[in-house]
């Protein structure tokens, strides 16, 4: 498979920006606390996403990150940290989303009108518990396109060893009937012998991933993250999909500032 750039939508991209801030070293974390700092990286993504024939190729990104006492830049992705309560921070929370096609992307969602990849709009938490690092988010469709909701749960825990770090994690992501409807779903208009209109119904998604960090130098650090998301019912069902899980590879480099 060839390298492409990303589409004008920088539909990828986003994935970044979920992922990238649990990405950084806890070295690199602490001198956050107090001061400014910013990085530049560069990674590549490749996934598979459940549509069927989809027109899956690995994708080069840029990594841009930017953090302080109030703001976190990650990619397209933004957090404003609100003070915490006790031992839970709270975080308003703006990400655009990987989700979304074009008809061109597969042969089987010919005169499928486009889905657009969402702005979306919420708020976070997180909780250190001990041996584990917990975190909640709610976001909403703020474009319009969806006009949907979901809701992610997440654990996770890191190792080190040395100059290696291991982080797996687990997570659960509710998404409503809106969400699933518009990124699943076929309309009456857009069924085709074999491509039956669908509506879609609220899921639930459960995720299983690690990541693998190696420190090469203080500022210097290279990633690779594995992951694999099993579908719920209500996509698997969609005469879109033929995949029950979504497995995905994002590995790169970040020099921090």
């Amino acid at each position: 498979m060839t390298l492409r750039l990303p589409h004008p939508t920088t539909r990828t991209l986003a994935a970044v920006a979920a992922t990238l801030p649990l990405l950084l070293p806890a070295g690199l974390k602490a001198q956050q606390a107090d001061s400014s700092n910013w990085g530049l990286g560069l990674a590549v993504s490749a996934e598979r996403k459940p549509y069927r024939d989809f027109d899956d190729k690995p994708q080069p990104l840029p990594l841009l990150t930017y953090e302080n006492r109030w703001i976190s830049i990650a990619g397209p992705g933004v957090d404003f940290k609100l003070p915490s309560v006790g031992p839970v921070g709270l975080r308003l929370r703006s990400r655009f989303g990987l989700e979304g096609y074009e008809a061109e992307d597969s042969p089987w969602l010919t005169g499928m009108h486009e889905r657009k990849g969402s702005l979306w709009l919420g708020a976070a938490a997180t909780w250190d518990a001990g041996p584990v690092q917990l975190s909640a988010e709610l976001l909403g469709d703020a474009s319009g396109h969806s006009k949907g909701r979901q809701f992610t749960l997440k654990a996770e825990r890191r190792f080190q060893q040395g100059p290696w770090d291991i982080t797996p994690r687990l997570a659960l992501q509710q998404q409503d009937r809106k969400t699933v409807d518009y990124y699943y779903g076929v309309q009456a208009g857009e069924a085709r012998p074999g491509r039956p209109a669908y509506e879609g119904s609220s899921a639930v998604n459960l995720q299983a991933g690690v990541r693998v960090g190696y420190t090469l130098a203080p500022r210097q650090w290279m990633f690779v993250d594995v992951s694999a998301t099993r579908l719920g019912s209500a996509i698997k069902d969609s005469p879109l999909v033929n995949r029950s899980s979504q497995p995905a590879v994002l590995a790169g480099y970040l020099y921090r500032f």
